[in-house]
């Protein structure tokens, strides 16, 4: 039973934040570690809804006022138990999904929502605490085997919950380690990649083989991998960059993609490369893009030390709060979101576009020409009147999303082709129109949330189960504690 008094006696409260002269001198998370009473509080909050609209709004459908309840009375290990129940990474979720269920909570109709993501990742800490995570035992193997092309968090659920349900499982990641996007393409200060490590660790004691360096398509037909295994799960996400081919200037030295510089960024972080090919240092930088990865972006040029850094979104500024006329309760709302890395500096350009980007005498970016813009319908863009300025520029990143899954000799290899939408298409059992091979995350969804991407690999999984078996139940995930304590 809750606290019936919670969200009345308790305030919500974040956590703490490293100071900035701090955190913007190295790459680790740029959180604090919660005090357990703080937890218990903000725990309290949740009332124990009688219809609890964050299992709608997840994905995953996780039981949050369960751990809420079981964290506020100090059960740590059963609401570790509840929480893997449906959710295979709460340390990736709980550090990196921007937290629909927070949006859709009941308490946040007239109040400050409870702090679930908070809640969360402090479950996974303590668990974490103890040491490594301990391995699912499988008690009998099916003698079918499957492969997982893909190394992000839709090919590792996939992977973990093929592998718990007793078949030999591989994944194939086409970098040095696994991970994904999660691995390279998301800085240190988000995810320390000690928690992708651990994982990896895990499920490799389950059972999962993985082979890195090693590009399906090129390296390996998918022809083979169709032929070594009983199925295949394509898990590729979807990292075909959007471009800006028509904006003059787009030739200019000095203008990447962002996944292009955080990579390099990353991998000096991790060891793997002594310099960035691309680095911020003394640059004024421009992003152009509004979304997560632009703030990627911001707080990695803050590291390298950036002169100046602007975001550049042709939204106009939302409002601070849900507006209810436009975005009624329990829908995710449309309104300022700001990260650690707006906080550490920068400048946010709304309502705003790249007239054309300026170079040197050399071929190099020294400015770009902005504008202020209105969005019409159909996303049409109309330029303001005297708004053209032009701002000092050395480094330009674009951060405007991507275009679905990458094109390659793999899909080919399948007879497979991008639909529209540049995503992969699939039926309603998640199998493609190649027999026996699958399709899960952003790959079949386009680009989307993490805790979608988790998702995505458990149902793929189930649908891939279902396929080698003709039935039965996945194990739902748990924590090294504990046995399952049901099927899901």
């Amino acid at each position: 039973m809750p606290d019936p008094m919670g969200f009345m006696k308790y305030r919500r409260q974040l956590p703490l934040l490293r100071p900035v002269p701090e955190r913007v001198a190295d790459w680790r998370d740029v959180y604090q570690r919660v005090d357990e009473q703080v937890i218990h509080e903000q725990s309290s909050r949740c009332m124990n809804c009688g219809v609890p609209y964050c299992h709608n709004a997840c994905p995953l459908g996780n039981l949050i006022p369960d751990w809420n309840d079981l964290v506020r009375v100090g059960d740590w290990e059963r609401a570790a138990e509840a929480l893997h129940a449906t959710n295979n990474f709460p340390e990736f979720t709980g550090r990196l999904c921007p937290a629909p269920c927070e949006a859709a909570c009941v308490l946040g109709i007239g109040d400050d929502p409870v702090t679930i993501k908070q809640v969360e990742v402090e479950i996974i800490n303590r668990l974490t605490d103890g040491g490594p995570l301990r391995p699912f035992t499988v008690a009998t193997r099916s003698g079918r085997s499957v492969a997982v092309v893909g190394s992000g968090p839709a090919g590792l659920a996939a992977a973990q919950q093929l592998a718990r349900a007793g078949h030999a499982t591989t994944v194939y990641e086409r970098s040095d380690a696994v991970g994904g996007l999660l691995r390279y393409g998301i800085p240190d200060f988000k995810l320390e990649k000690r928690h992708i490590d651990r994982r990896a660790a895990q499920l490799a004691a389950e059972g999962v083989s993985f082979v890195t360096g090693c590009e399906v398509g090129v390296d390996v037909s998918l022809a083979e991998l169709r032929e070594r295994h009983d199925a295949v799960v394509l898990a590729c996400g979807a990292l075909d960059p959007r471009d800006v081919p028509a904006t003059p200037g787009r030739e200019l030295n000095g203008i990447h993609q962002a996944m292009v510089y955080l990579e390099g960024a990353n991998r000096v972080v991790a060891g793997s490369l002594d310099a960035p090919p691309i680095d911020a240092a003394g640059l004024n930088v421009i992003v152009v893009g509004g979304g997560d990865t632009a703030a990627d972006c911001l707080g990695t040029a803050h590291r390298q030390g950036a002169a100046s850094v602007q975001l550049v979104e042709v939204a106009p500024l939302p409002p601070p709060q849900r507006d209810g006329g436009r975005d009624p309760w329990p829908t995710w709302p449309t309104m300022l979101r700001s990260g650690s890395a707006h906080e550490e500096g920068g400048d946010r350009n709304f309502g705003c576009a790249v007239r054309r980007f300026i170079g040197d005498d050399e071929g190099r970016l020294r400015a770009v020409e902005l504008v202020d813009v209105l969005v019409g319908p159909g996303f049409t863009l109309s330029e303001v009147e005297g708004t053209v300025r032009e701002v000092p520029a050395d480094l330009a990143l674009l951060a405007i999303g991507f275009a679905g899954t990458q094109p390659g000799p793999h899909l080919a290899q399948a007879k497979l082709t991008r639909n529209g939408r540049g995503t992969i298409d699939a039926g309603g059992d998640w199998q493609t129109e190649a027999p026996g091979v699958f399709v899960a995350g952003d790959a079949r969804r386009g680009p989307s949330l993490i805790v979608w991407a988790i998702a995505e690999g458990r149902s793929a999984a189930a649908a891939v189960h279902q396929y080698l078996s003709g039935g039965g139940r996945l194990p739902a995930p748990v924590t090294p504690a504990s046995m399952p304590l049901s099927t899901r």
